[in-house]
């Protein structure tokens, strides 16, 4: 019990050291509140700055034809494209439609997966947000039997 407790007091101290110096904040940075506070794609994507998506063969996104939990759906993105700045999820019918942003780096492979939140049947969008201005996506239709969003 004595060493839990030590551990987690220098974990802490650790934590506020590494907050204190601003090593962390990072992700912090990343967040815009008024793009996943959006209520449709259009505006979401208007609140990020980026142009209106095209549909690509080059972004793929895998999800369940049927969710039997609107509250974790299972949802996977990709692309192999050079490039890319961003990979987001959105599902179309959400009351936010922007469910997930991932920042993409050359040195990340820019393929992620995440358990979403969805209140009804929709499509779900996968979109690539590319470094010279494009904006690529893929949908699939995920039909939702539970709701998750607000019940």
């Amino acid at each position: 019990m004595q060493n839990r407790r030590k551990a987690l007091k220098q974990s802490l101290v650790l934590a506020g050291l590494l907050a204190g110096s601003g090593l962390f904040p990072q992700l912090a940075l990343a967040f815009n509140k008024s793009a996943f506070e959006a209520k449709n794609i259009a505006d979401a994507l208007k609140a990020l700055g980026v142009a209106a998506p095209v549909e690509s063969k080059d972004v793929s996104i895998t999800a369940p034809d049927i969710a039997e939990n609107g509250s974790v759906v299972p949802i996977a993105i990709a692309t192999s494209l050079p490039g890319v700045k961003s990979m987001l999820i959105m599902a179309e019918k959400n009351p936010a439609s922007l469910t997930a942003q991932f920042n993409v780096s050359d040195s990340v492979e820019a393929a992620f997966s995440a358990r979403i939140k969805m209140g009804q049947s929709s499509d779900v969008y996968a979109v690539a947000v590319m470094n010279d201005g494009r904006v690529l996506f893929a949908k699939k239709e995920v039909k939702v039997t539970l709701g998750g969003c607000g019940g």
